[in-house]
């Protein structure tokens, strides 16, 4: 009889499996990161945006549950249960938070029109360190499917791939 409940939900999840491109740069599949952490996908599969400007915008349509302490790392969920972490920056923990203006909080809903940070790019640069944005599906025994569907130029917000979960 509440049928129709059920589909709706179905649908709802099921439009929010998009991936964006959390800046406007060069796209590359994560497995050519330079970190190996990243590279080898021991933290999952993802992509990073060689980002033309510091503006970061969110990855994914969700929630924010956890901004780092220093700044340059922030975890996200997608309503599918999909847990996301966006890093800001190879070996930037080192950095203390200096280059990053994080603008959202635990809690906050996000989309791909929330701007996430703000990131001085050029004091990551003259640190010695990379200014790849990672973004990392990290609970990867959730994950039924990830495709990324894009490589090389995109635009802050533009769908790029899609991850299903089980």
């Amino acid at each position: 009889m509440f049928g129709f409940l059920k589909k709706k939900k179905n649908e709802s999840v099921e439009s929010n499996n998009e991936i964006y491109a959390i800046a406007t740069g060069n796209l590359i599949p994560i497995d050519k990161v330079s970190d190996p952490v990243f590279s080898q996908k021991m933290m999952g599969d993802g992509y990073a945006v060689i980002p033309e400007s510091g503006e970061i915008f969110s990855p994914v349509k969700g929630k924010v549950l956890s901004v780092f302490q220093t700044k340059h790392a922030v975890g996200l969920r997608m309503a599918n249960g999909l847990e996301v972490l966006l890093h800001m920056g190879i070996d930037t923990v080192e950095l203390k938070g200096s280059p990053f203006d994080v603008k959202v909080s635990e809690g906050n809903t996000v989309d791909s029109t929330t701007l996430i940070a703000k990131v001085n790019l050029e004091e990551i640069k003259a640190a010695g360190k990379s200014a790849d944005m990672v973004v990392v599906l990290t609970n990867m025994d959730a994950v039924k499917s990830f495709e990324l569907e894009k490589n090389g130029a995109v635009t802050a917000g533009e769908a790029v791939g899609t991850a299903t979960a089980e």
